[in-house]
């Protein structure tokens, strides 16, 4: 039986969505005076968000809502006082006039193809993170924004905080000394897990072939939508893409790294009791040119370490860099005296008393608002789609630091470390795993994807 969504893109009117995606293209680009007409695809907890988000943004209208789901389009449209125009399929949206930028804020495994289709149809785009699925995701994505001369900017919004300028250049003096190694944890607590439903019949008011998508074909199951995606692979990279990329991100940036050397990672699903796939308990070590970054994933408790952020380790001190603030942590600097345990120290050598610890750097605090990194990352959205220059977290970054999340799966999925080169993006000496960098999409949506030539 053809579905819904197959129809749609079946013959002559695949033919004539493609080809007014690349008419649309060409469009004009919004003036400095101009509003902007924004589009929001996915209107679950995330989704609502960014309604709020871009209703305090002075030059954004908010025009259309799109959701597979109906009672999700009717939540964003009264939020918007009842003024949106409502979809259900994202493709209406993109050729709505009106919209000259979306928000991509749908389950993982369609964050990319809807980006790569809205640049095509000539749609600046916000895409959530985990930017992509799998690896060659991001290439393809960043393709298409350069080609269509699209503004994309990812939802990794740490990079946005007032105290980042602060972190830069502390990082650039060397205030903390050469840095040699990050240690990132996320910790949550969803013990025992979300139960393990049978396979039904999706709700009437609920498009699920549509929500699949490019994904593969599976019955119908509750904890698979809506928001439970999440801790599938068909949809999702669970908590290491999902988390791990905001607490990565903050190295890339102040690093200035395109990918690592080396990544071995294990861990499985071991409290959690549920159909989940994902793991719930997850280490990745990760070597880079000069430093490594180790990252914990917990899913039962956290124990006595609650805090997160991402933590940089110098010559001099530390660091911890999170959405909210920094805060640095001196080390002390020891006399040559002092470290010279007492019972090897020669007749008369010197034991001044006197002599104290002191700091090797200064301690240093900052804080942004809790929500301001949120509304700051949307102005600079907006203010690109105007000025045309690269966004705060360009899809260029956005693509580098999910690969290396991804890799990390590759790493735990396979049972092996893996060896990355970043120049060429693939995986070296492994022809598996090489494989595994991409994921085919389910027809229709593969010979989309191939019509686009990216």
């Amino acid at each position: 039986m053809t579905t819904t969504h197959e129809q749609g893109l079946s013959g002559s009117s695949r033919r004539a969505f493609l080809g007014a995606m690349t008419a649309a293209s060409a469009q004009r680009v919004a003036g400095a005076n101009e509003r902007v007409g924004i589009g929001i695809i996915g209107c679950g907890l995330i989704g609502l968000r960014h309604v709020e988000d871009f209703k305090k943004q002075p030059e954004a209208d908010l025009v259309a809502m799109c959701d597979v789901h109906q009672p999700r389009v009717e939540a964003g449209i009264a939020a918007c006082a009842g003024k949106p125009k409502g979809y259900r399929d994202f493709r209406k949206l993109l050729e709505d006039k009106s919209v000259d930028a979306v928000v991509v804020a749908t389950p993982d495994h369609w964050h990319a193809l809807m980006t790569i289709l809205a640049c095509a149809a000539g749609k600046d785009v916000y895409v959530e993170k985990p930017m992509t699925l799998f690896a060659r995701e991001g290439r393809w994505m960043t393709t298409a924004a350069r080609r269509y001369k699209r503004v994309v900017q990812v939802g990794t919004q740490g990079r946005s905080g007032t105290h980042i300028q602060e972190v830069v250049a502390l990082v650039k003096a060397e205030h903390i000394g050469k840095i040699h190694s990050v240690r990132i944890g996320t910790f949550r607590n969803i013990v025992p897990g979300f139960g393990a439903p049978a396979d039904g019949q999706p709700p009437a008011d609920l498009d699920y072939d549509l929500w699949l998508g490019p994904a593969p074909p599976r019955p119908y199951n509750p904890n698979r939508a809506l928001y439970n995606f999440r801790w599938f692979w068909d949809y999702s990279g669970g908590q290491m893409t999902n988390l791990g990329t905001h607490d990565l991100d903050f190295v890339y940036l102040l690093l200035g790294v395109k990918g690592p050397n080396r990544v071995f990672s294990t861990g499985g699903r071991f409290v959690v009791q549920d159909n989940g796939d994902t793991p719930d308990t997850q280490d990745a070590l990760f070597e880079y040119p000069g430093f490594t970054v180790t990252i914990s994933i917990r899913e039962g408790s956290a124990g006595r370490r609650q805090g997160g952020g991402t933590e940089f380790f110098g010559s001099k001190g530390s660091m911890v860099v999170g959405r909210g603030g920094y805060e640095v942590f001196p080390d002390l600097r020891i006399p040559a005296e002092r470290q010279i345990p007492p019972w090897s120290k020669p007749p008369g050598h010197p034991q001044p008393a006197d002599i104290k610890p002191e700091p090797r750097c200064e301690a240093r605090k900052g804080r942004s608002p809790s929500d301001e990194p949120m509304d700051l990352h949307k102005r600079n959205f907006v203010e690109c789609i105007k000025s045309r220059k690269l966004p705060t977290a360009d899809v260029e970054q956005g693509h580098l630091v999910a690969t290396a999340c991804h890799l990390a799966n590759m790493s735990l999925r396979l049972g092996r470390p893996l060896r990355w080169d970043p120049a060429k993006e693939d995986i070296i000496g492994d022809k598996e795993a090489s494989a595994h960098l991409v994921r085919p999409y389910r027809k229709p949506w593969d010979e989309v994807l191939r019509s686009l030539k990216l």
